[in-house]
């Protein structure tokens, strides 16, 4: 009996013994799948007797999450591989689903698996466990190899490891994907696991690539108009009466074809441009997601906080934009994908937010900043039940003031508020300067306000001191962050006016980020004090972040610093702040905390967590003690201007089958891209990058003269 994988026994224990081994070498024939059609559809409700085969996806990176899943379309028709590589997490509806997939991929890469060994609850015949691997595993027994039958086995070890989970799905356990041996897809499509695959009725795969959520459906139909409803050329007037409107995006007159020209024309340009959408029962589109290339990279760098901006959508603008929004390495906001939606409701949200997800390999970021809306609430929980879910606060004072009525105008009430809101540093004083305003202006009745206080921690500031922020969500009385549509999205703005205003956003947005990352590496910062904390920092971080820093250093010479109490090497400080420069009566007080055997500090303003740098209290305490330098683990490398970072996926594995022509332009393609990003850092790199690339030229076409 052969075990499936040096983890096998332990799955053997984790069912408390019984399982029992069944089978060994076995191969089954399966059923499956057919790619037709030349539409996408994500179908986010269920399985869709409709659809011919699943979405092509191109996954070249590795399992850490900093590169996306690039699903590469053209005019409708997917290029490149169907299926992704299986990665553990990878979930199925059931064992043949599982097996089917694993089949399909096999298939495409150009070799044949086989059941390695199954396991079943003992007394019964539910199978519980599986191994499928590669049919090269393994060697021919003593017997076998007297036999006149070639060679095909070389001992490859790859394979996966299945075991079935919460009764009735199926979860991939462990993957091995390097082989060792070459990709015969000849032979391949003679072996029995293969042969009846495009005979079989076809059938549907769907892995859940993220560890932690059930992803999308990905699906693909060639009955349904990618972007409209029914034939593409169909006019948005002429849809049936009877389909649900409101279950539909709502679209003028030949915008269908505008979205359908504008993703076809990005995608010409942008190879791992990626565009997904989600048609309804009958057929008419529902939702749109779309990111390219570049964003899927920098969520790599920068994916540790995110915004959801609904904008659009919740003021029912013409356009029912939704935008993800991150902060790159300037405090700059940056576009990661955007979307239209049908509508504002929980079914919706989930299907973009799973979209999303799916485009960065299942990483969920650290914390989602969003306003107000309980359905996107809802999503996020089902979604991303890991991230830390915040609330604008900009946008909560702005409705709270909204729903106040006359108190709204009242100079006393925004003080208080302002006072109990901004100021507070303790739980305890924010909850008891609440109370005291309910009281003083007799709102205890407001139903809107009670809601809102019951999820205070989610958007008021002593509460989020532990959450991460980057920056990209305010905490200071008087500042607001725009919206990312701000400017170019305007209530009647068309679609067609939308997505040209687009493409010149999203170059502006570039264009600013690379003029950013000259002036910061050819320029050093006027340095406005002797501290060596400033100077440290003005050779690592780039301008604007230093500039921000620089602001807390200048600052350190007002307070007065007292300790207060002390456990081992760990000490709290007292740091008093004057709030106004000659003011010695209105006394701020801040407890820091330094831990000298660690090198770790924290201070209760929580200027880390929020911006990303140490705040004037801890940098005075830092001194007090005459540490020199800051901490490393305190500057982060997502500020830094010295850290390289290239917008293309992952280059992946250098391991291709020499006979895949599609494989030969994914390669070449990315390590071209690669060169490309190096080259945009100086003049110099570019004149050396433009003459390797004439030099191999030449050499390529002398190669084709030879063949001629």
């Amino acid at each position: 009996m052969e075990e499936g994988s040096q983890n096998s026994e332990q799955l053997f224990e984790d069912d408390g013994n019984e399982l029992e081994m069944e089978g060994n070498d076995i191969d089954i024939d399966s059923n499956g799948l057919d790619i037709e059609g030349n539409c996408l559809d994500i179908e986010s409700n269920g399985l869709q007797d409709d659809c011919d085969g699943m979405l092509e996806i191109d996954d070249n990176h590795e399992s850490n999450g900093d590169d996306a899943t690039a699903v590469s379309i053209e005019n409708g028709i997917s290029q490149g591989k169907n299926y992704p590589p299986p990665v553990v997490g990878m979930e199925f509806e059931s064992y043949d689903d599982a097996y089917n997939y694993y089949n399909c991929y096999a298939k495409e890469l150009g070799f044949a698996i086989r059941v390695k060994s199954s396991w079943t609850k003992r007394n019964s015949k539910e199978k519980r466990g599986a191994v499928l691997c590669c049919n090269c595993e393994g060697f021919k027994t003593i017997k076998e190899a007297n036999s006149r039958r070639k060679e095909t086995r070389t001992g490859c070890l790859a394979m996966i490891r299945l075991r079935l989970v919460e009764s009735n799905r199926w979860r991939v356990d462990e993957v091995k994907l390097e082989h060792n041996h070459l990709f015969d897809h000849e032979r391949a499509q003679n072996c029995k696991s293969h042969k009846k695959m495009d005979a079989v009725a076809k059938r549907k795969v769907e892995p859940t690539v993220d560890v932690e959520v059930r992803t999308i459906k990905l699906y693909r139909t060639s009955t349904a108009d990618p972007v409209g409803c029914g034939n593409l050329n169909s006019l948005e007037g002429e849809i049936s009466e009877t389909v649900d409107r409101s279950k539909r995006l709502k679209l003028n007159k030949g915008d269908s074809q505008i979205i359908y020209d504008f993703f076809s024309r990005i995608q010409l340009t942008s190879p791992n441009f990626v565009y997904l959408i989600d048609l309804n029962d009958e057929g008419c589109l529902r939702n749109v997601f779309w990111i390219d290339s570049r964003s899927r990279a920098a969520y790599g760098y920068f994916g540790d906080v995110v915004a959801v901006d609904t904008k659009c959508l919740s003021n029912k603008y013409e356009i029912p934009l939704v935008a993800f929004v991150g902060v790159n390495h300037h405090g700059q906001s940056i576009l990661l994908g955007c979307g239209l939606l049908a509508d504002d409701t929980f079914e919706s949200y989930v299907w973009l937010f799973r979209a999303w997800l799916t485009c960065m390999s299942g990483r969920s970021p650290q914390t989602i900043i969003t306003d107000h809306c309980r359905a996107m609430q809802s999503a996020i929980s089902e979604v991303f039940p890991r991230a830390h879910h915040r609330l604008h606060l900009s946008h909560v004072m702005q409705s709270l003031f909204e729903n106040l009525g006359e108190l709204q105008e009242s100079d006393v009430f925004q003080m208080i508020l302002n006072r109990t809101v901004y100021e507070t540093v303790k739980v305890d004083e924010f909850e008891m300067g609440w109370d005291d305003m309910i009281r003083r202006f007799g709102l205890a009745d407001h139903a809107w306000l009670c809601t809102l206080y019951e999820e205070r921690e989610r958007w008021a500031p002593v509460y989020q001191k532990d959450t991460f922020f980057a920056g990209l969500c305010t905490f200071e009385n008087g500042e607001f962050r725009s919206s990312f549509c701000d400017g170019f999205v305007h209530k009647q703005t068309s679609l067609k006016e939308f997505f040209g205003k687009y493409e010149l956003l999203v170059q502006e947005e570039r264009k600013t980020e690379a003029i950013n990352d000259l002036e910061s590496r050819d320029s050093s910062p006027l340095l406005k004090t002797k501290c060596f904390y400033e100077l440290q920092l003005s050779k690592l971080y780039t301008n604007e972040i230093f500039r921000r820093f620089q602001d807390e250093v200048v600052m350190m010479p007002c307070f007065s610093i007292t300790q207060v109490h002390a456990n081992g090497p760990v000490i709290t400080y007292m740091i008093k702040e004057h709030e106004a420069e000659g003011d010695r009566s209105n006394i701020k007080n801040f407890e820091v905390m330094h831990d000298k055997a660690g090198t770790e500090i924290r201070c209760i303003c929580s200027c880390f967590n929020f911006n990303g740098y140490l705040c004037r209290h801890c940098l005075c305490v830092l001194h007090y003690n005459g540490v020199e330098e800051i901490p490393f683990q305190y500057i982060l490398s997502r500020w830094r201007k010295d850290f390289k970072r290239l917008y293309i996926p992952e280059l992946g594995s250098n391991n291709i089958d020499i006979s895949n022509p599609v494989q030969w332009f994914d390669h070449l393609h990315r390590r071209a891209m690669q060169v490309v990003e190096e080259a945009m850092i100086s003049q110099d790199h570019y004149t050396v990058a433009w003459q390797a690339f004439k030099e191999s030229l030449n050499k390529v076409r002398l190669v084709a003269d030879k063949h001629v």
